[in-house]
């Protein structure tokens, strides 16, 4: 008994302190915020995996996609695949980036990437995104907006492995 009692106090110890959080569950909503991408792929790999699809990796060019359509959304304080800078298929494009089949999930309100992913997960389209078969490479980022309702937005961006932008984009 009292080394369960001793177990315990030390597991509230450890996740009072700043490493005792794990990086799913951080309250991101802060002027520095910053996504774990590996620990996010394991989020949506380990639900990719139940479904029988092959794991993502995080792709660089993706991440930085990503982020510039988070902040778009935060800088117009609007939630949406088109903001400002064109839908999903020409923002990728104009950055390079080549896919054949490609998916994004937006959201805001969420302050944590355990929350985000959740509530892709609990709606039907956004979900289907995730577990988009050809997909082979993700990104995924957040944009903090302090004077907006929901203090961040979030892009999850999905793609298969191609490489170099397909002609014609």
């Amino acid at each position: 008994m009292r080394h369960s009692f001793l177990l315990l106090c030390a597991l509230l110890v450890a996740a009072c302190t700043d490493g005792g959080i794990p990086p799913i569950y951080a309250d991101l909503a802060r002027e520095d915020v910053t996504i774990d991408a590996k620990a996010a792929r394991d989020l949506v790999n380990r639900h990719r995996q139940l479904s029988g699809l092959p794991p993502l990796v995080v792709d660089p060019a993706l991440m930085a996609a990503a982020a510039d359509h988070a902040g778009d959304m935060a800088r117009h304080d609007r939630v949406g695949h088109d903001i400002s800078n064109g839908a999903l298929a020409r923002r990728l494009g104009a950055q390079g980036i080549g896919f054949t089949a490609a998916a994004e999930n937006v959201g805001a309100g969420y302050h944590s990437i355990a929350d985000a992913i959740s509530g892709w997960r609990g709606s039907p389209p956004h979900n289907a995104n995730m577990l988009l078969a050809e997909a082979r490479r993700m990104g995924i980022a957040a944009s903090y907006a302090p004077a907006s309702k929901y203090k961040l937005f979030w892009s999850l961006i999905v793609a298969d492995g191609e490489k170099s932008a397909p002609s014609g984009q």
